[in-house]
């Protein structure tokens, strides 16, 4: 199947746009609490992801949280408890991207957690999210599948775009050689915790313009369907000519003249 144009992509996510303004007007008056985690592979496209759903939205209302390793405290705490002031208040959409998973997929193959460590997040998970769905949080989880050659062709062009070397880092090269291990990881982590409360949706992102507008339709289509109308705002005629902008006067700063 061809990839997707820029246009075709465009074209195809802006209805979609709509209704995502749609959804967190909806949250905001009804006092709604959606949560979505966005998991996957290095390069699997967690960020072009995010950034769909997130484009329209008010960044006030909608917020991402990606958060680096642990601190040494947040070591010796119980493990979900750095993630829990994440979670979002009433009216609020919060994206994860990476999560609370990271136990059962990077920290497992890495090495960053023991098997006992592993072992105890896989049953506690369920739990976890559990209280959380119970307590009335919309709770999504979405896992972004990709092939081992898509992943390389992205790593490589990481490397040489100065622009996205931010994303390169020594752990995305070492975990490279563990293409099959995340595999197992990911196939045990899906076992343990793909439950009625808190299903996992997975998600072909090979083309990744194809699997945003797949992820975001999903997602729209699991939320009700309840439309709340923009509150009526007036605007009346300015009542004189529109005023052009006025300049200061600034004295130019030593080598850059302003003429």
């Amino acid at each position: 199947m061809a990839k997707l144009k820029r246009k075709q992509y465009e074209k195809l996510l802006d209805p979609m746009e709509r209704e995502l303004v749609s959804v967190a007007r909806w949250a905001r008056v009804t006092g709604q609490r959606i949560c979505v985690l966005f998991e996957g592979r290095d390069t699997a496209g967690k960020g072009g992801a995010i950034g769909a759903v997130r484009g329209p939205l008010n960044p006030r209302q909608c917020r991402v949280v990606a958060l680096p390793k642990p601190t040494e405290t947040e070591r010796t705490q119980w493990y979900f408890q750095r993630y829990v002031p994440h979670l979002p208040a009433a009216g609020e959409i919060v994206l994860f991207d990476r999560s609370w998973y990271n136990r059962a997929g990077v920290e497992k193959v890495m090495g960053f957690a023991s098997e006992a460590q592993v072992a105890s997040f896989l049953e506690e998970a369920p739990r976890f999210e559990r209280m959380l769905v119970d307590d009335g949080i919309l709770l999504f989880k979405y896992w972004l599948t990709t092939d081992q050659a898509q992943q390389e062709e992205r790593l490589a062009e990481r490397l040489e775009d100065p622009l996205k070397r931010w994303k390169l880092s020594p752990i995305d090269l070492a975990a490279r050689e563990k293409y099959q291990v995340y595999t197992e990881a990911r196939t045990a982590m899906l076992r343990a915790t793909h439950t009625d409360h808190a299903p996992w949706t997975l998600v072909d992102f090979n083309d990744q313009k194809r699997g945003r507008l797949t992820l975001v339709r999903d997602l729209l289509d699991r939320l009700p369907d309840m439309q709340v109308e923009p509150e009526p705002l007036d605007f009346p005629p300015l009542g004189h000519a529109p005023l052009e902008e006025a300049y200061p006067v600034i004295e130019p700063l030593p080598g850059f003249p302003l003429d």
